[in-house]
């Protein structure tokens, strides 16, 4: 295993995910590498890229382990994040390079075996819900339910577990504020009505309704360490905190907003959501939806982040979101700022990381290296623009109200 991961400098260019420096006299620590050599299929994708096996770039690939290569022939991303934790390769920019990989249409060219795999989780999700009423809280057991000593030292102090709004803003507490601000403008909050948040996190969103626009909000999570934080932030406010999934919820709201749990509704329920949607909203109501998407019709998720970070969900399609929605809302308005999570993720990896002294009593060093390869490949999904952030507005189709777009 390589060596702990240390807290960074503040310039990010130079502070790298294993702790180690890129300095202008020596570009990488003087490590015994071994003379590996990388198989053909491997080396075409690399040569590719731009990355060179045991270079001394930012963004090569230090191999410390030559088993990689095989178990990127079985893996693929799995095998790649797997022997990133196990200490068998490294890089100083660990997003760098998957963001190369990405460009090149990495993900089309995958091995056969790699093909077969991804063919037969395609199927299975195909033919089967991975998100059922029973299974709706797996993944805030398995991800929201990490401990939120770990999401406070990485989230700023909204706890906005999403991205954030980067047009003017120079950190990422300026980001994500305004980010609730452009989503309160959109929704054309009034007094005196109710709000509903779908997936409302730690209640950032919420209380920031509640306590500036005199608005009633229920909000509903499916982690339970998210309701408990939740609640103590919106003490003394008109806010219902609620551990509930959301095909259980009734009643009428003026407008709705689910922000960054979309992803998890699966391919199977995205009807089933928007109808959900539809029954709950007053007949002059606005929806807002805050969703990653990609334009790629994809039949399973992607497999590290299914396995490791996010069971069951799946990031849907332009057009599974469209069809989704049609003959029940008018799609007043559609926002794509999609590159602005590759900074919030970058400036996500570059707290946690320095918070890893404080929290390695809780969380070892294989967790670390795992949730760093999250963040840090997460932000290359985006920066080669094959993820994207969306924000649509949604009416009712029987609505007369005029709405104008909002930035």
């Amino acid at each position: 295993m390589t060596t702990k991961i240390a807290q960074k400098s503040d310039n990010t260019e130079n502070a790298q995910p294993d702790g180690r420096r890129v300095g202008s006299g020596t570009q990488r620590a003087l490590l015994a590498l071994p003379d590996v050599h990388p198989p053909a299929w491997i080396k075409r994708v690399l040569d590719q890229a731009d990355i060179r096996v045991q270079g001394d770039r930012p963004w090569d690939l230090q191999v410390y382990d030559p088993r990689l290569y095989r178990r990127l022939l079985r893996h693929g991303s799995v095998g790649l994040a797997e022997s990133y934790v196990d200490g068998w390769w490294n890089s100083y920019r660990v997003d760098e390079l998957v963001t190369r990989l990405l460009r090149t249409g990495v993900q089309t060219r995958m091995p056969a075996l790699v093909r077969v795999k991804d063919a037969c989780r395609g199927l299975a999700f195909k033919l089967i819900n991975f998100q059922t009423d029973r299974r709706a809280f797996t993944v805030g057991k398995v991800h929201y339910d990490i401990g939120n000593d770990l999401f406070g030292r990485m989230l700023d102090d909204s706890m906005m577990y999403s991205c954030g709004y980067w047009a003017g803003a120079n950190d990422l507490a300026a980001a994500q504020q305004a980010k609730i601000d452009l989503i309160c403008r959109k929704l054309d909050l009034k007094p005196g009505q109710t709000v509903l948040d779908i997936g409302c996190g730690w209640g950032g969103l919420a209380e920031h309704l509640a306590r500036h626009y005199q608005v009633e909000v229920v909000g509903v999570t499916v982690s339970q360490e998210q309701q408990v934080l939740a609640q103590q932030k919106v003490a003394g406010l008109p806010v219902d905190i609620r551990l509930a999934d959301y095909r259980s919820l009734s009643g009428r709201f003026d407008r709705i907003v689910s922000v960054g749990m979309f992803e998890h509704v699966g391919a199977k329920n995205h009807r089933t959501f928007f109808e959900t949607a539809h029954q709950l909203l007053a007949e002059d109501g606005l929806f807002l939806l805050h969703t990653i998407g990609e334009e790629a019709d994809t039949a399973a998720p992607e497999p590290f982040i299914n396995k490791y970070i996010f069971p069951n969900g799946k990031v849907p399609s332009r057009r599974e979101i469209n069809n989704a929605s049609l003959g029940l809302f008018r799609l007043e308005d559609w926002h794509n700022f999609g590159p602005d999570y590759d900074r919030t993720l970058m400036a996500w990896a570059q707290r946690v990381d320095a918070a890893w002294p404080d929290l390695s009593d809780r969380y070892d060093e294989r967790f670390q290296r795992l949730w760093m390869f999250y963040l840090y490949s997460c932000a290359a999904f985006f920066r080669a623009r094959k993820g994207q952030l969306w924000q649509q507005v949604y009416s009712p189709q029987t609505s007369d109200q005029e709405y104008r777009s909002v930035r």
